[in-house]
C-alpha cells in the first residue's frame, strides 16, 4: 500500500507542472554515446510518447554521428573532425545522408509509434536553408574549409507546425540545404538551437552526455542547477563553461535571448531524465534561464 501512495505522490507532484506546460512546444536534442544505447533511447523516446500523451507539443532533433562514423569506416572512408565538427567531403555527405534519413531517422520514429505515439520523420534539408561554414584556426589564423558543412540561416516551420497541430511528433535530421543548392550537414546543437528560435518554443532541452554544467568536471556534485544569462561571461572566463559545454550554452543563451523560456541540459543516460527535469520540483539538471 505504501508504494502505491508513493506513486500517487509522484503523479500529484507532476500535475502542477503538465497543467503549466500543457500545449506548450518542447525541442529536444539528443545524440552522442546515448545513440549506442537502445535501452537509452528508448527511455528517451518513452518520455517524449509520455510528453505528447499529457499534452505537450515535443519536437525532436536528434544526431547519429557514431554510426556515420561506423558505416563510413565500413566505405573505407576515415572520418575526421577539425573543432569538434566532421570534415564533410562529397563521399561522406553521401553517407551521413544515407544513414541519418535512412537509418537512424525512421527507427527512432518507429520506436515511438510502438510506445502509442505519433511521429513522422522530417528530413531537415526540406525545412533548413544553410550557408557554407567558415572558421579560422585560433594559432595561425587559417581559413579553415570543412567541406559541406552548413550553418542555420532559415528554418520553414510551417511542416513543423502542421504535424504539431495534427498531434504528431516530428523526428528532424540535422541536414540542411545549401544557397548553392547541394546538401550539408549541420550541427544537431545548431539545428535544435534554431528550430527551437524559430518555433518560439517554451522550452529547449539538450540531453547531453553529462548531468548539466559542473563547477567541477569531475565531481558530479558540484552540478550547477540554475544559470542565469548573467552568470555565463564570467564562468566562460574561469574556465567553468569550456570545451564541448562551450556550444550548448551558447546555443541556449541565444535561444532565451530569441524567446525561448528555458533551456535545459540535462543526462541522457540517466533513465526518464527528461520528464524528471520537466515534471518535478527540484529537477535534475542545468536549467537556464533569463
Amino acid at each position: 500500500m505504501q508504494q502505491m501512495i508513493e506513486k500517487a505522490s509522484v503523479l500529484i507532484e507532476a500535475l502542477p507542472h503538465i497543467q503549466k506546460f500543457r500545449g506548450d512546444t518542447v525541442v529536444v536534442k539528443f545524440g552522442g554515446s546515448i545513440m549506442e544505447s537502445e535501452i537509452g533511447y528508448r527511455n528517451i523516446l518513452k518520455d517524449v510518447a509520455f510528453m505528447e500523451c499529457v499534452g505537450l507539443q515535443p519536437v525532436i532533433v536528434h544526431g547519429g554521428g557514431k554510426s556515420v562514423s561506423k558505416k563510413m569506416r565500413e566505405a573505407h572512408i576515415q572520418p575526421n573532425f577539425v573543432q569538434g565538427l566532421r570534415v564533410t567531403d562529397e563521399q561522406t555527405i553521401k553517407v551521413v545522408e544515407s544513414v541519418l534519413n535512412n537509418e537512424v531517422n525512421p527507427h527512432l520514429v518507429e520506436i515511438i509509434k510502438n510506445y502509442g505515439g505519433k511521429a513522422h520523420g522530417i528530413h531537415g534539408e526540406d525545412i533548413i536553408k544553410v550557408k557554407k561554414h567558415v572558421g579560422f584556426d585560433p594559432q595561425t589564423g587559417a581559413e579553415l574549409d570543412w567541406g559541406y558543412v552548413g550553418k542555420v540561416i532559415h528554418v520553414d516551420v510551417e511542416p513543423i507546425k502542421a504535424f504539431l497541430k495534427a498531434d504528431i511528433i516530428p523526428v528532424i535530421t540535422p541536414l540542411g540545404r545549401g544557397e548553392d543548392g547541394h546538401l550539408y550537414n549541420v550541427n544537431a546543437d545548431d539545428v535544435a538551437n534554431a528550430i527551437a528560435c524559430a518555433l518560439q518554443a517554451r522550452k529547449l532541452v539538450f540531453l547531453s552526455d553529462v548531468p548539466g554544467l559542473l563547477r567541477d568536471p569531475n565531481d558530479a556534485t558540484t552540478l550547477i542547477s540554475t544559470l542565469s544569462l548573467s552568470e555565463v561571461e564570467d564562468l566562460i572566463a574561469r574556465g567553468i563553461i569550456s570545451g564541448g559545454m562551450l556550444p550548448k550554452i551558447g546555443g541556449a543563451v541565444e535561444a532565451l535571448k530569441a524567446g525561448v523560456s528555458k533551456t535545459h541540459i540535462i543526462d541522457s543516460a540517466l533513465p526518464h531524465s527528461l520528464l524528471l527535469e520537466l515534471f518535478t520540483d527540484k529537477g535534475v539538471g542545468t536549467e537556464i534561464v533569463k
